[in-house]
């Protein structure tokens, strides 16, 4: 009977399902943060700073609960929500309501971007994300695994970021 035990033990040890993963992301800009925030500050202005954005568009502005589609270049689109908007502080919260893991391998992420004040008078622009992987099964493809998740959101904010200096800093 014990042995029964131990197995059953191990067996649900071993089919946890996935882990929540976290990618942050920071550029340093050479702009005053309100230049900045102006450029970031639309919930559905995504397009206008991340070149992987094809189109980006919502409902209900920069309020609680407002909506927005993403498509993306290579294919796909996502469906995110505001869940917080803070003009004061420069930033804004919001989760993936509609995945398409086909394009972009995860299931869910919440994620937040921050412009904070930086150095000399720039900017601290942060965006970072918890994430799950878009195969939540026990034993996920490569193309749908945490290093796929971890490696497309991190793209993406590193693109969004590096086009956000090229545009404040012109």
């Amino acid at each position: 009977m014990l042995h029964v035990f131990l197995l059953l033990g191990a067996a649900s040890a071993a089919a946890h399902g996935p882990t929540p993963q976290k990618v942050e992301e920071s550029i340093a800009i050479a702009a005053p943060p309100a230049k900045v925030w102006e450029l970031v500050k639309n919930f559905d202005g995504l397009v206008s700073w991340n070149p992987l954005v094809e189109t980006s568009s919502g409902t209900g502005g920069n309020e609680a609960g407002a909506e927005r589609t993403v498509v993306l270049r290579e294919g796909g689109q996502l469906k995110d929500s505001l869940d917080e908007y803070v003009e004061e502080e420069m930033s804004y919260s919001y989760r993936l309501d509609t995945p398409d893991i086909e394009a972009f391998p995860v299931s869910f992420y919440s994620a937040t971007l921050a412009v904070k004040p930086g150095a000399d008078g720039g900017s601290e622009v942060t965006w970072d994300a918890r994430l799950y992987r878009a195969d939540t099964g026990n034993f996920p493809s490569e193309e749908q695994n945490d290093a796929s998740a971890i490696a497309a959101v991190t793209k993406f904010y590193k693109a969004g970021l590096d086009e956000l200096k090229k545009k404040a800093e012109e």
